[in-house]
């Protein structure tokens, strides 16, 4: 384990992928409150971490984006072996395959083996994108579309915030009433599974669609770690191999209830928490009763610990699935 506080998480390994810094659809705070809230002895970047094709077309880079890099770096300091799987959108640093600059090992594919003993095969997945690879101004057309839809869940979620909802993805909604999308979903993950038995691996570990899932596909462990986009997800693994999709975008549903739940049992212990990050109030809240779920309640002390709520309110965590 890598020598950032003992009151954060301890993971074994953390997969991100398609955060999009450089966009204004980037869910950066987002982000860096998760990273700020665990340690991980292994860190695996899953690609299109940065958005190469939107940059180039205009500029957009503020503080939060300057924060996640940061923090990545910060993980590499203290001791994470940090992976950088480049992706499509971020194609320019696979010229620098095999190097390794501040820590961070760049590498056109990985593996990863969990305590228990599986192999994971780790790719961004855009060479199984048969648009990506045989028709690139269609993807091109797409982005173009996907953006446009970001703007839309950006506008949609703003009002829903001033109603006093939650944040949801319209833009994945609409995703998946697409007849289309759904079955270009399956032929990827068919794809990837079929990859990762033909090499003898037990599992895939991938990004590129933005659509976090967790099943077995013939026999073969699929995990796709989502985005930073529109779900604000991310695969993790337990020092006893368990693998876990966790989601940080319920802050409302299942922060907001923990937090409720906390300060029904300490008053006082959890706005400490949130004011200063202090150990004490921390380790205060220990005693109450567990919330909504183990993995909610864990989650929510350490983003409360590592200070989450007072720099910059990024949204909470909750936990998807796991296996």
């Amino acid at each position: 384990m890598n020598a950032l506080s003992a009151e954060r998480l301890a993971y074994r390994a953390v997969f991100i992928s398609d955060a999009h810094l450089g966009t204004r659809g980037a869910q950066a705070e987002a982000l860096a409150g998760f990273l700020r809230s665990m340690t991980t002895e292994h860190l695996f970047l899953v690609g299109d971490m940065i958005d190469g094709w939107r940059l180039r077309r205009s500029w957009y880079w503020d503080a939060a984006h300057d924060e996640v890099l940061r923090l990545v770096l910060r993980h590499a300091r203290s001791g994470a072996a940090v992976t950088y799987v480049p992706g499509n959108h971020d194609e320019i640093l696979r010229r620098w395959l095999g190097l390794e600059v501040a820590g961070v090992r760049l590498a056109r594919e990985s593996e990863h083996t969990t305590a228990d003993g599986r192999r994971l095969l780790v790719m961004h997945g855009d060479e199984f994108d048969s648009v990506v690879r045989y028709a690139p101004f269609l993807a091109l057309l797409g982005d173009w579309a996907y953006a446009q839809a970001l703007v839309l869940n950006r506008h949609f979620n703003a009002a829903r915030r001033r109603l006093g909802y939650p944040y949801w993805s319209l833009s994945q909604w609409l995703k998946r009433q697409v007849k289309g999308a759904v079955k270009a979903i399956d032929r990827f993950e068919g794809a990837l599974a079929g990859e990762a038995r033909r090499r003898g691996f037990d599992g895939v570990v991938c990004g590129h669609i933005h659509h976090a899932e967790m099943r077995t596909v013939d026999g073969i462990l699929y995990l796709n770690d989502g985005d930073w986009v529109e779900s604000c997800t991310a695969l993790v693994e337990h020092p006893d191999g368990r693998l876990e999709l966790v989601d940080w975008t319920l802050a409302s549903r299942g922060l907001a209830a923990v937090l409720a739940s906390e300060r029904e049992a300490i008053p006082g212990s959890v706005d400490a928490a949130m004011a200063s990050g202090s150990q004490s109030a921390a380790d205060a809240g220990r005693g109450a009763e567990p919330g909504p779920a183990t993995g909610v309640h864990d989650l929510a002390r350490a983003w409360l610990a590592s200070g989450g709520a007072a720099e910059g309110g990024a949204p909470g965590p909750n936990v998807a699935s796991n296996a």
